[in-house]
């Protein structure tokens, strides 16, 4: 007489080539993600900085129309926090700040300070300087953020979004159709 073999158990479970081909596609998605969340993470500190450096533009225009002056290089930033004293170099008068609507002076996103030099000595015009030293934390290199107009990428200028002094033409000849 035969005797009846017994089905096979199923075993639960994965196998190790099934744990590889999900492991790899896993590995596949996270090596395109990270990358452009890294990127926009970039482009938003950038921005950050960008925006911060605009509002202390405002910030020292507001101080140059009360105190008919910007504050000097040694004054700094912090002279739209607190009044520089007649003791300083230049003490002012018709400050009526604070100009900033916090503490301290904002930090850029890599947590470095802002600098500032008055009378400029990057940009043209009267406008003081002011920049970031970027993500690498040094000065004078491509990854600056700055206030000035110069050409972008140039670690000298750095990188700019700001217009400054705009001259702009219009043409106001209307022809013979138009008599003025």
């Amino acid at each position: 007489m035969a005797t009846a073999t017994p089905p096979r158990a199923r075993r639960a479970g994965f196998t190790l080539t099934e744990m590889l081909i999900v492991l790899a596609i896993l590995v596949m998605l996270v090596a395109l993600v990270v990358p452009r969340f890294l990127g926009a993470q970039q482009r938003a500190d950038r921005q950050t900085a960008k925006a911060q450096i605009e509002l202390l533009r405002g910030c020292l225009e507001r101080y140059a129309l009360d105190t008919k002056r910007f504050p000097t290089t040694e004054q700094g930033l912090g002279a739209l926090l607190r009044a520089p004293s007649d003791a300083e170099e230049g003490g002012v008068t018709g400050w009526d700040g604070p100009y900033v609507n916090r503490d301290e002076i904002p930090l850029d996103p890599w947590n470095n300070e802002y600098q500032y030099v008055y009378p400029p000595e990057r940009g043209s015009g009267d406008f003081p300087d002011i920049w970031s030293f970027g993500p690498d934390g040094e000065d004078n290199t491509e990854d600056d953020i700055t206030s000035w107009g110069a050409a972008a990428g140039s670690g000298e200028a750095g990188d700019n979004d700001f217009g400054g002094d705009l001259d702009i033409q219009v043409d106001t000849d209307f022809g013979d159709d138009f008599d003025f």
